[in-house]
C-alpha cells in the first residue's frame, strides 16, 4: 500500500475514528449471515474497527496502521488483531471464511491490486463471500478536497470491476452503487464468491505472461499453475532459465516477472467442457488484463486450446498478430499426455517466447 497514506493514518488515527460512524453497518451485518457459523472472518484495512462488531465472530481486524488498531477493542474487544499490508496477507491459504473491505483496496496502486486481490482469493476458503467497496471515477493519486490531505485513491472505471475480480478468482455476484453516483469518485460495492479456480497471479513489469487454456480441477485445488505431476511445464521452464523455482508461481512473478493467467478462468476436468461464448467471455478478460499491465510478450501454452479459444490456424510459433496489441507466442501443450512433444521442445519454446518479450 502507499507508504505516505499509511502514515497520514497513523497520525490521525483518533481524529478520524471520531469523525466518522458506521454507516454501513446493515450492510456489514447481512454480509455476517453468508459466512459460515464460527468461520473465521477478516475485516481488511478494519481502521478503528466502525464495522469489525458488526461482522459477527470470531473475527480478524486487519489494518496497516497500528494506530488505527489500537482503536479495536473499544468496538470489537474479541476481535483478533493484525497489522499487515493488503499487498501481503500474512494467511494461511484458505484460512478464511469471508472477507470484508470499505474503502481500504481504494488505497492499493492500481497495477498492484490484481496480484493483490489474488493473495485474498488464496486465504479464502473454496465458496467464501467477500464485500469489497472501492471508488469509481478515473484516475490515480491525491484528491483535491481530501480532509486528509496527502492520501492517495485509486478509482476504477465502471467497465474495469467485474474483470478486474473475475481475473483474481471470484464469481462477482453484484456490483451496487452507492449515494452519490451523480459525482466522482463515488463508492461502489463489489459482491462475490471465491470460485473454485485459480486466480491471475500478475503485475506491472512482467516480462512474460505465460497462459493456458483454463485451470483443471486438479491445479485448482492444488492452488497451482500446471499442477499435475506428469506436466512438463515446471521443469522445462527450470530448463529455460525463466525461473529458478519450481512449481511455485509467486516466486516467478515476484523474482523473474513471470505472470500466470488462463485464457477462461473456470475449471474443469476436461477442457472441452467449455463453450464458445466461455472462450469469448475469456479473451475479453485476457485482453483488458494485457492492456492494463502491458507484459512484454504473452505465450500460449497449448496450440489445440488456442485453436479452439482464438485461432482455428494457429501454429506453434510467434503470431504474427499479437494479442492485444502486444507480441504473442504459441506453444504445445505441456501435458504429459502430449506424445507430440518432448522436454527439448517445451525448453525451446519458453526460450523463443522469453527472447519475443
Amino acid at each position: 500500500m502507499d507508504r505516505a497514506t499509511i502514515e497520514i493514518y497513523e497520525r490521525v488515527a483518533a481524529v478520524y475514528d471520531a469523525q466518522r460512524s458506521p454507516r454501513q453497518s446493515g450492510l456489514a451485518e447481512e454480509f455476517a449471515k453468508t459466512v459460515g457459523g464460527g468461520e473465521l472472518r477478516a475485516d481488511l484495512g478494519c481502521g478503528p474497527g466502525r464495522y469489525t462488531a458488526w461482522l459477527g465472530t470470531p473475527v480478524l481486524a486487519l489494518d496497516a496502521a497500528w494506530s488505527m488498531l489500537a482503536l479495536v477493542p473499544g468496538k470489537a474487544p474479541d476481535a483478533l488483531r493484525v497489522q499487515a499490508d493488503l499487498e501481503a496477507l500474512p494467511l494461511r491459504r484458505g484460512s478464511l471464511g469471508g472477507a470484508w473491505a470499505n474503502l481500504s483496496y481504494q488505497h492499493v496502486a492500481r497495477l498492484q491490486l490484481p496480484l493483490a486481490l489474488a493473495r485474498l482469493h488464496d486465504a479464502l476458503a473454496l465458496g467464501s463471500p467477500i464485500s469489497v467497496a472501492l471508488f469509481e471515477g478515473t484516475g490515480e493519486g491525491l484528491l483535491d478536497d481530501d480532509e486528509f490531505p496527502g492520501r492517495t485513491f485509486v478509482r476504477w472505471g465502471a467497465g474495469d470491476l467485474r474483470p478486474l475480480f473475475t481475473a483474481a478468482g471470484f464469481e462477482v455476484g453484484a456490483i451496487d452503487r452507492g449515494q452519490g453516483a451523480g459525482s466522482e469518485p463515488h463508492p461502489v460495492r463489489i459482491t462475490a464468491t471465491r470460485a473454485r479456480t485459480l486466480p491471475d497471479i500478475v503485475g506491472p513489469d512482467m516480462r512474460l505472461l505465460i497462459c493456458g487454456l483454463n485451470p483443471s480441477l486438479y491445479s485448482a485445488d492444488a492452488g497451482l499453475n500446471f499442477a499435475r505431476p506428469g506436466n512438463r511445464f515446471w521443469p522445462a521452464a527450470l530448463a529455460s532459465g525463466l525461473v529458478t523455482r519450481a512449481r511455485d508461481p509467486w516466486h516467478a512473478l515476484t523474482h523473474h516477472g513471470i505472470g500466470f493467467t488462463d485464457i477462461v478462468k473456470t475449471a474443469t476436468q476436461r477442457a472441452d467442457g467449455l463453450a464458445a461464448e466461455d472462450y469469448r467471455q475469456g479473451l475479453d478478460r485476457l485482453a483488458w488484463t494485457v492492456k492494463l499491465l502491458r507484459p512484454g510478450a504473452v505465450c500460449f501454452v497449448g496450440l489445440a486450446g488456442v485453436r479452439a479459444a482464438l485461432d482455428r490456424r494457429a501454429v506453434a510459433g510467434p503470431r504474427a498478430e499479437g494479442f492485444a496489441g502486444l507480441p504473442a507466442y504459441v506453444m504445445p501443450n505441456t501435458s504429459g499426455l502430449n506424445a507430440h512433444a518432448g522436454p527439448a521442445d517445451f525448453e525451446r519454446h519458453l526460450r523463443a517466447a522469453a527472447a519475443l518479450a
